[in-house]
């Protein structure tokens, strides 16, 4: 018969990924964003590579693994794409928490913070984080999201694990297989999102940093190093970038702290979320006091000199010190400030709290689950402290829950279903009140949206002629600009913001390229606007996409500027700009994917004005008019 306190986590841990289910099932949907990645998975599927329009080769999804995982298992299924990815998202979002659960109780438990007394393992973090009603609606989106949280509660474990092995065992099986398995599920972090690198690349620096064999130094590099670096030779010779075109389109130059403590602000402030933090902190501190007092760094007793310590000791103890839980707790909240960090300074997102949401996963893995302990000290002074605290934890644990369901009922943002003056939004409630539907799953849901049937139909009228389709300067309606008699393609270019719904109801020989450069490099590479909304600080003008799509400039839409025509024109004549088209437009060859390999850097370094008549003055294009 299990303990109490295995008893007691087995049941939390059951509690919390149903709880989780339901609340993320309650709230199913796939933004606008999250469909983006399916019009890569439908080119994957119809046999025309990793692309986001046919014939050109952009790269139009930040984590390589979520396209690949979804391609993978819509392949194996057969299944409608946007279904997949909802049950995909919901798997990994909701196994995500019992896995970091039994990372954070098995390191509880192979410590010795569970007393011989009776203990009750109880959820503090994960309940923290499924009360949140952001965790719950990203819990499907289409997005990483649920992938994020699933590779960080996998490496957690992984981690705990490799902290209580048995130093002297470095030989055999089971330990080169959990070895390797870490290597390799820590160099992934790039490829599930590049940000993550920063966790993924540390653990492996600090477990490198242990002792081992020579033989599993090589192989552990290796195996940790084979995916990403060998994805990253085929990105930068396939697509001619060394990252994903989306890292180009938001450009991370340039502080933003201000917008970014904004963010923090709008994330925590509607729920009172630094309320369960300090609990957390407090928590915290009474389950892993003591740490770090070991025998060998007792003070000397009186009259008794320290002992001298070279610094070969001290690096050895060091070194020993890496594999230990508390280096690994101490690693972790690092990582997870430094993540955070890391978006207050690109100013957050436009999506509420998205962003944040694997920051604060990460920092609340060694409280995701604490012990509630009644002790049996024999001796009064330490039975008295064990009484205390069994109490403060208890304490700490009944607020807790009362603040989550408080917050589990919270409507969220004021006036969530618009667009602040942040340019945040919580964009669940925003299609759910433009599309009066409660779940948008699928492109058809979508397809209501404003301005998307008229869309359909135009490209149901024009597809076969070629030019392009713009939306109007209010986006009231659509405006068709045919090719001239000379263009040398008649493929029909749809250029719209909302990228998502707009590719995934046009058919696959119908290029979609957005404004924001998401899809369309030229927009990529622009300038970013210093006072633009997050994530949205790209804005090519149309003129641009006209110019390059060869329509006749006798017949476009009144409201484009013919000066802006010529000059976009003429800018794309730059010898610079050329290679940057000719890089991913044509036929891939092993000559175009060495040169692309050669020129990766000076590509993603390339940026144009996206006001084509200083451009024009910037690069003195030949035969400029």
């Amino acid at each position: 018969m299990p303990g109490p306190a295995a008893a007691s986590f087995s049941i939390s841990a059951l509690v919390v990924a149903i709880m989780f289910a339901i609340g993320g099932w309650q709230r199913r949907w796939i933004a606008d964003d999250g469909l983006i990645v399916l019009r890569t998975v439908r080119n994957l599927l119809a046999g025309n590579g990793p692309v986001f329009n046919k014939g050109e080769r952009v790269e139009a999804n930040t984590s390589t693994a979520w396209t690949y995982l979804i391609w993978f298992w819509s392949w194996v299924t057969q299944g409608q794409t946007e279904y997949v990815v909802l049950w995909l998202a919901l798997t990994l979002s909701v196994t995500a928490l019992p896995i970091a659960m039994y990372g954070t109780y098995r390191l509880l438990n192979r410590g010795r913070n569970f007393n011989p007394g009776w203990t009750l393992v109880l959820p503090l973090g994960a309940v923290i984080y499924i009360a949140l009603p952001p965790a719950r609606d990203f819990a499907t989106s289409g997005l990483e999201v649920s992938l994020c949280l699933f590779w960080i509660a996998v490496l957690w474990c992984q981690l705990v694990a490799w902290s209580q092995r048995d130093r002297t065992v470095r030989s055999g099986l089971g330990y080169w297989t959990a070895m390797l398995a870490l290597a390799f599920n820590a160099g992934l972090s790039p490829l599930i999102r590049p940000e993550l690198t920063i966790f993924g690349g540390l653990v492996l620096l600090m477990v490198f940093c242990t002792e081992m064999s020579w033989r599993m130094r090589v192989a552990f590099v290796a195996v940790a190093a084979a995916l990403p670096v060998g994805y990253e030779i085929f990105r930068m010779g396939y697509y001619g970038l060394l990252v994903p075109n989306t890292a180009i389109a938001k450009d991370a130059n340039g502080a933003k702290w201000s917008e970014g403590f904004r963010y923090l602000a709008n994330m925590f402030g509607p729920y009172v979320l630094l309320l369960p933090l300090i609990l957390a902190v407090i928590a915290a501190a009474v389950v892993w006091r003591g740490w770090g007092t070991r025998k060998s760094d007792a003070a000397p007793a009186a009259g008794e000199s320290l002992p001298s310590v070279d610094w070969r000791a001290r690096l050895q103890n060091f070194r020993e010190w890496l594999q230990s839980p508390p280096a690994v707790v101490t690693l972790v909240l690092l990582c997870g400030l430094i993540e955070a960090l890391y978006w207050l300074r690109q100013g957050g997102d436009f999506m509420h709290a998205r962003v944040l949401l694997a920051p604060l996963f990460i920092l609340l893995l060694p409280v995701m689950v604490i012990p509630i302990a009644v002790p049996q000290e024999q001796e009064q002074r330490r039975k008295v402290v064990g009484w205390a605290g069994g109490a403060a934890m208890g304490v700490i644990w009944i607020a807790t829950m009362i603040w989550a369901l408080v917050t589990a009922q919270s409507p969220g943002l004021h006036n969530g279903d618009e667009i602040g003056r942040a340019g945040i939004v919580d964009e669940r409630r925003f299609y759910i009140a433009n599309l009066a539907n409660p779940h948008p799953i699928t492109a058809a849901d979508y397809a209501n949206y404003g301005r998307m049937p008229e869309m359909i139909e135009d490209i149901d009228q024009y597809k076969d002629h070629g030019g392009v389709l713009l939306p109007g300067p209010d986006f009231d309606h659509w405006f068709y600009a045919p090719p001239s008699p000379n263009a040398a393609h008649k493929e029909l270019t749809v250029y719209f913001l909302n990228l998502g719904m707009t590719s995934m109801n046009a058919p696959l020989d119908v290029r979609v390229v957005d404004q924001m450069g998401l899809a369309y490099p030229l927009a990529a590479h622009s300038q970013r606007l210093t006072d633009g909304r997050i994530g949205h600080d790209k804005d090519m003008a149309p003129e641009w996409v006209v110019a390059e799509s060869q329509v006749d400039p006798t017949k476009m839409p009144g409201y484009l500027r013919p000066d802006w025509y010529v000059w976009a024109r003429d800018s794309l004549r730059c010898t610079k700009t050329q290679q940057l088209l000719a890089s991913y437009q044509g036929p891939m060859n092993l000559t175009k994917f060495r040169h692309n390999l050669r020129q990766a850097y000076e590509f993603t370094k390339y940026r144009i004005d996206r006001d084509p008549q200083y451009e024009v003055l910037r690069c003195k294009p030949p035969g400029a008019s």
